[in-house]
């Protein structure tokens, strides 16, 4: 397993892709920070850490040739791998919030931020981006935030969680390779959170209620409404009010 460790860099993702534009980068490669200063969640929000403190590192996936409407099972194996590693810590309710954060309970431990570039000879990879909250105790003004020390009251190995988590992804990438997925979405959909429950959801400005039924292997969000129809919804097309 080849890693980069770097002590600070604005983004791991960024990094790794700037690597992988202007020389060979090996397959699974990853690169780690201890601070990153510039690191972004899903459509462009900023994700703050402390340095030192949690896990930020990307890793490089060659060539998983996904068709448009399974583009989404490389999330959904992300986010299954880290959940199992979390789970061997012992972390409790762990669960998935579509379409990218990691959830102990209801609070905000870990988020995922995928990105597919083809170079110009045709190679297709992409880089997924991990942020693990994992020391830090102090989150003021982000009440939704917690990490693994809030949660259980003890420190973790961030290497050692590291580790975990790339076995983890690399087992479901080539499973994803071998057209194998259907073991990784029926785990995805078990951690699902809020899966068939009743919830609040707002959708350009109006609020309304609906149970979660599931995630598409194109990324879409279905949500059963008051009228038993299903709808399916994108990324950032609507937000489960938690």
């Amino acid at each position: 397993m080849n890693i980069i460790k770097l002590s600070a860099t604005p983004s791991t993702n960024d990094y790794l892709k700037g690597l992988s534009a202007t020389q060979h980068v090996e397959n699974f490669t990853i690169v780690v920070a201890d601070a990153q200063t510039a690191g972004r969640g899903q459509m462009g929000a900023v994700w703050n850490t402390e340095p030192g403190k949690n896990l930020t590192f990307s890793l490089l996936i060659k060539d998983l040739l996904l068709e448009i409407n399974e583009i989404f099972s490389l999330n959904a194996a992300v986010a299954v791998s880290i959940a199992d590693a979390l789970e061997i810590l012992q972390i409790p309710n762990i669960g998935i919030k579509w379409p990218n954060d990691i959830l102990a309970g209801n609070r905000k431990v870990g988020g995922i931020l995928i990105e597919n570039s083809i170079k110009n000879n045709g190679e297709i990879f992409s880089v997924a981006g991990i942020g693990i909250n994992v020391n830090q105790t102090n989150f003021n003004g982000l009440p939704k935030a917690s990490s693994l020390a809030l949660v259980t009251g003890r420190e973790y190995d961030k290497d050692a969680l590291l580790h975990s988590i790339a076995v983890k992804l690399r087992r479901n990438v080539a499973a994803l390779l071998n057209k194998d997925s259907e073991a990784i979405w029926d785990r995805y959909h078990k951690k699902l959170y809020k899966k068939d429950m009743p919830m609040p959801f707002e959708k350009d400005g109006q609020k309304f209620m609906g149970i979660i039924k599931g995630v598409t292997k194109g990324g879409s969000l279905e949500v059963q409404l008051e009228n038993d129809s299903i709808a399916a919804y994108g990324i950032k097309e609507v937000q489960l009010l938690y």
